[in-house]
């Protein structure tokens, strides 16, 4: 059933590029648009008959190459099947918006197609080569589709697209045959990796196989410092494909954070993680997928407790004591305070004011997980930093109960705020250790 969702684009693609070069432009567009509403009613159909039930559903596993432990393995769950209904909703709008495109619309429709195979792809894969392929097929449409309908620097910024995303899709293969190496039996399927867990007591190694998947998808992510392809992609691209772009291929790299790296990697080193992390990753692994409705809890967690520390430096508590080089009158008390406590209550107010019940576990988690990096580090007084979480869970629970919802330019305001300090929270855990 996957199958036939997944290669029906590629297949109407072949069947339009073999029509004669007379057929009438209205027929690629129409043939086009059909294709893509009916995939979305057919992932819709898919969606309806798997509710919200666990594990993967519409599994097809056939043997493809068996002595290098590759498969063809296809499934959804509750994370990707939303990520194949909004590509196929997405697709379906570039293609209405394409029927005012006047340019090589024979070659244009069967790209979109192609690259529209490629995307879902690679969201119901379920083995890393699989996911490798189509994740690389991705790129190379792409760059046709940057290059072929862009603007004045089209072929500039296809090419930075395609070579930026292209080697860190070489790191991810590296990461990719780490896993393979480190399982016994060798295998790339994702859901015998994810149960067997194969780096589990080996942290250095499973470092290097984090590094090696982080700076893969953080390429396609993408996240700083890896982001300097993104701009001119953007504003080069014709605008069905700077929509897929930023709807559907950006998702991927995330999207691989999630599927692969936190549950298969992870587990090696929950034990250094701290506590309120180390809960959602004990989670990732035990269910083999990331609870994603707890993902930005545990990161406001940890602002939390980074503030708390913050706090207790800038308000006359209990001094962390800096190295030499730092002394007190660098302004580093009153950059934690400015930078890192006031955006992050400013991000527990944003947060609050969509729903209040989640502060009050947020500050709990905080206080547990900085009061955990105090016994852990030695560097604060344990009583003063309990008095110092009191502090910062009162003002945040006043903020709470003072918000309303934002009106845009203060959201603008408070997002601008919480980048500015999650920029800033590893420069002061540097700094304070």
């Amino acid at each position: 059933m996957l199958t036939v969702l997944v290669f029906a684009p590629a297949a109407v693609a072949l069947v339009l590029l073999a029509l004669p070069r007379t057929t009438p432009d209205a027929v690629h567009r129409t043939a086009w648009t059909v294709t893509s509403a009916l995939l979305l009613a057919f992932t819709a159909a898919l969606w309806a008959a798997h509710g919200t039930g666990d594990g993967y559903a519409y599994e097809t596993r056939v043997r493809w190459m068996p002595s290098a432990g590759v498969g063809y393995h296809v499934g959804v769950d509750g994370l990707s099947l939303p990520l194949t209904v909004l590509t196929c909703v997405l697709f379906l709008a570039c293609a209405l918006y394409s029927w005012r495109e006047r340019r090589r619309v024979r070659a244009h429709a069967p790209l979109i197609l192609l690259l529209q195979t490629t995307c879902l792809g690679v969201f119901v894969s379920l083995d890393l080569i699989l996911f490798f392929v189509f994740f690389d097929l991705s790129i190379v449409a792409m760059y046709f589709v940057i290059a072929g309908w862009g603007r004045d620097q089209a072929a500039r910024a296809a090419l930075t697209f395609f070579l930026y995303t292209f080697l860190g899709s070489l790191a991810l293969l590296l990461g990719f045959i780490g896993l393979y190496l480190a399982a016994s039996p060798h295998t790339f399927d994702m859901t015998d990796l994810t149960r067997a867990d194969p780096l589990a007591g080996r942290p250095v190694a499973a470092g290097l196989v984090l590094l090696a998947l982080a700076i893969g998808l953080a390429v396609k992510t993408p996240t700083v410092p890896f982001h300097t392809w993104l701009p001119l992609a953007h504003t080069q691209a014709p605008a069905a494909g700077s929509a897929i772009l930023a709807g559907v291929l950006l998702k991927m790299g995330t999207y691989g954070f999630l599927r692969i790296a936190m549950p298969m990697v992870c587990a090696a080193l929950t034990p250094l993680a701290l506590p309120p992390l180390r809960t959602a990753l004990e989670r990732t692994v035990a269910t083999g997928v990331h609870p994603a409705p707890h993902l930005w809890e545990a990161a406001l967690s940890g602002g939390l407790a980074l503030a708390a520390a913050a706090w207790a430096w800038s308000a006359g508590g209990p001094r962390l004591r800096l190295p030499a080089p730092f002394p007190d009158w660098f302004g580093l008390e009153r950059a934690a305070h400015a930078l890192v406590v006031r955006p992050v209550l400013a991000a527990a107010r944003l947060a609050a004011a969509f729903d209040t019940g989640v502060l009050e576990r947020a500050v709990d988690a905080a206080a547990y997980g900085t009061l955990a990096l105090a016994r852990r580090t030695g560097r604060v007084a344990e009583q003063g930093l309990t008095g110092a979480v009191a502090a910062l869970a009162a003002g945040v629970r006043r903020a709470g109960s003072q918000a309303r919802r934002p009106q845009t330019g203060q959201l603008h305001q408070y997002l601008a705020q919480a980048v500015a300090a999650f920029t800033a929270l590893a420069v002061v855990f540097v700094l304070v250790r």
